[in-house]
């Protein structure tokens, strides 16, 4: 065996390793293998021909030699019978995601991406014919086949490389007013952080007679030195962009282009906690549309507040876009949303994409002729000011111990930094809310020692004193 083949894990949402460590050709070609046996299984189950068992789509976003790893990633897959079609450029994961969910002769995708990670980083994400992400159950079987195959296979298929990208953006135009988008005037910064969004969401908005100033949009693989996660530090560069040159607004994508922060015209951070708000407010309001509204246990206790004016139910899940997609499985989802930025709406595709949110929220900004910050005021004014914030905190396997067998289970105050608790959920960690929807959260890692804090509250003052008490927590 190979010295660069070693143990391939799929955690939230694929797998991912350091290029040239544990990301090497021989383990691509392990994964690829491994998947297209488990996806041609399915396929054969659900009466496809052993021998032509349907359409697999593979994708891959701009890190280095992303490109040439997908090429061999397609013609592993191909050797299976597979009818392969390889993206001709780098995509967007929704991209990928809306191509599959398109082809009804399509069983599941396959993107090279590392999505937010840094770019020494490269990992397969898998996708399912509805375009939705793939299954704990579906990855398990995957490394059950890695687990019996560790000899990476010889064999090798031909495949066909087709334009992803030209159908997807006119899908993304169709899906809103474009005459009033042209007719507003609206100036924005582009931020795809070197990533998978890259010159498409600009070109698109230009398309659409906005003007546009495009950073970070290079062809370096580098990403030179920033992390492609629209969250600061990283973002900086748009905060200081927007108000520099007196624009709109400012959108951010991560490195497959399927998350989305933003920025008002002052340069403040508009996280996605209000950006969820906001378009749930917008679908509903302005387009008429209706369902239900899904979130994380960490949405904002705005996003409730407004399904409850609007008279939307509100579902909430653990945390993680799989849980969400699980909800859009069971139907009646207008829209589907995490705290990390990752929003979807399902009559598009089950699956996230920061391109269409940064293009709906230039559609209200054109509709109702207001700036974002303006926006971000009125519904303050409405539903109320709440701030947000969350950290890491980096514990010992004693303190973790504990904070398991411990925190988790018996955690239940009365009060915590002057507040009343009114209710304690496990379903996700240890969620604490107090009367004013105020609330607090805890969950440990699964991959390190490491406990995620996350408060809500009125002030970012507030917040703080929440994050402090739990730190004690945590740390006790």
């Amino acid at each position: 065996m190979s010295d660069t083949v070693s143990n391939v894990v799929f955690g939230t949402d694929g797998w991912r390793a350091i290029i040239g460590e544990g990301f090497t050709a021989d383990n691509l070609v392990r994964v690829a293998d491994a998947a297209a046996r488990v996806f041609k299984e399915d396929a054969c189950a659900a009466g496809r021909s052993l021998d032509a068992p349907g359409v697999l789509y593979v994708g891959h976003d701009c890190r280095q030699d992303a490109h040439a790893y997908a090429e061999l990633a397609a013609e592993v897959a191909a050797s299976h019978g597979f009818d392969v079609k390889l993206t001709e450029a780098y995509c967007p994961t929704p991209t990928l995601c809306w191509s599959v969910a398109q082809d009804d002769e399509a069983v599941g995708g396959i993107i090279l991406t590392s999505s937010h990670n840094p770019a020494e980083y490269l990992g397969v994400k898998l996708r399912m014919a509805d375009g939705g992400a793939s299954s704990k159950a579906f990855t398990d079987c995957v490394e059950a086949v890695l687990a019996e195959t560790p000899q990476p296979t010889d064999a090798r298929g031909t495949y066909e490389t087709v334009d992803l990208m030209t159908p997807y953006l006119q899908t993304l135009k169709n899906r809103v007013d474009a005459e009033a988008i042209k007719g507003a005037g609206l100036r924005v910064v582009i931020d795809p952080l070197y990533g998978a969004g890259r010159i498409y969401l600009a070109g698109l908005l230009t398309d659409l007679g906005v003007e546009v100033v495009e950073i970070h949009n290079a062809e370096d693989p580098t990403f030179d030195g920033l992390h492609p996660e629209p969250i600061q530090p990283w973002i900086d560069g748009c905060l200081a962009k927007v108000p520099e040159i007196g624009f709109d607004a400012g959108f951010i994508n991560d490195g497959d282009a399927d998350r989305i922060g933003a920025v008002d015209e002052h340069g403040n951070f508009v996280n996605p906690h209000r950006i969820i708000t906001l378009v749930t407010e917008h679908l509903a309001q302005d387009k008429g549309m209706t369902g239900r509204v899904v979130s994380t246990l960490t949405a904002s206790a705005l996003l409730k507040r407004l399904c409850d004016k609007l008279g939307l139910e509100f579902t909430a899940t653990p945390v993680g876009f799989k849980w969400i997609y699980g909800e859009m499985q069971k139907g009646d989802v207008l829209l589907g949303g995490e705290e990390s930025g990752g929003i979807g709406i399902p009559g598009h595709v089950m699956e996230r994409d920061g391109l269409l949110m940064a293009l709906l929220l230039c559609e209200m900004m054109a509709e109702r002729g207001k700036s974002l910050g303006e926006l971000v005021a009125d519904m303050q004014n409405d539903l109320g000011v709440m701030e947000f914030e969350r950290r890491g905190l980096s514990i010992t396997e004693e303190q973790m111990d504990r904070f398991k067998n411990q925190v988790l289970k018996e955690y239940a105050p009365e009060s915590v930094a002057g507040k009343d608790v009114v209710e304690v959920d496990r379903r996700d960690g240890v969620k604490v809310v107090f009367g004013d929807d105020s609330w607090l959260m805890m969950r440990p890692s699964g991959t390190e020692p490491l406990v995620r804090i996350y408060a809500e509250a009125p002030t970012k003052g507030e917040v703080n004193a929440l994050l402090e008490a739990a730190a004690a927590v945590v740390t006790a």
